[in-house]
């Protein structure tokens, strides 16, 4: 099919080095892209064939600045990377909001300035933002992961509207339950929780990394050229919008 490749781009997953985002750079390099894993533990000897592997601290500014440098030319910027501390709200600690702030937004706002410009000088290219679904409707014990996740609408639906005549568009992806290590790390202290999780969702099982990443890859191609500004969930029907 037409519109699908990627050849000749150059796209970033941050997050590289998780379950999500290795899907979502085998998804983009299968396409044609040369791929950047940026992580704050970049892999060694992991990920696709000739993917570069680079190391980004999204909570320090001059970490994100010193990347952007390195990096070169980026058509494709998938922001993946996240940290979650789950707690209920009347019981967090502030620095931990601190924290997921700085990597789970303003990482991502710093990183998009200093790397948009190229696209928009270029004409061409792809932003985007993986969120959480708990961000759209709501988590237990997620307020503030939730509440650093939701900035990323905002921010996305912003950019969507300042860079279109450059034909940059802005989407984000909000994924449901998925069955990743972090998950089974949590349900390994409660026995059955996937389980009863998957039980709560339509298509009766948890997301699996592809089902994000084959989403995200589909936005970074020429068929999604005409969508930009908005917010798709990979849930298995959990939310409905």
């Amino acid at each position: 099919m037409d519109g699908l490749r990627l050849d000749g781009r150059v796209a970033v997953v941050t997050g590289g080095a998780g379950a999500i985002g290795a899907a979502i750079a085998a998804d983009l390099a299968a396409l044609g892209a040369e791929v950047v894993l940026a992580d704050v533990r970049p892999p060694t000897g992991e990920g696709p064939a000739g993917a570069r592997a680079l190391r980004v601290d999204l909570a320090s500014p001059p970490s994100v600045t010193e990347f952007a440098d390195a990096v070169g030319r980026v058509d494709i910027l998938v922001h993946n990377a996240g940290v979650s501390i789950v707690e209920p709200f009347t019981e967090s600690d502030p620095a931990g909001w601190d924290l997921m702030w700085q990597v789970n937004l303003r990482g991502p706002m710093l990183l998009t300035k200093l790397l948009l410009p190229g696209m928009l000088a270029r004409g061409w290219g792809r932003l985007v933002f993986v969120s959480s679904d708990g961000a759209r409707a709501g988590s237990g014990g997620e307020g503030a992961y939730a509440a650093t996740k939701a900035g990323l609408f905002g921010l996305a639906k912003t950019l969507a509207r300042e860079a279109a005549r450059a034909h940059v568009t802005s989407n984000v992806v909000c994924p449901g339950p998925t069955d990743t290590p972090m998950l089974r790390r949590v349900s390994d202290a409660e026995p059955g929780l996937v389980d009863k999780i998957a039980r709560g969702i339509p298509l009766r099982r948890l997301g699996t990394p592809a089902d994000v990443a084959g989403l995200v890859a589909y936005l970074c191609t020429e068929r999604a050229a005409y969508i930009t500004g908005q917010t798709l969930s990979v849930s298995g029907g959990v939310t409905m919008h």
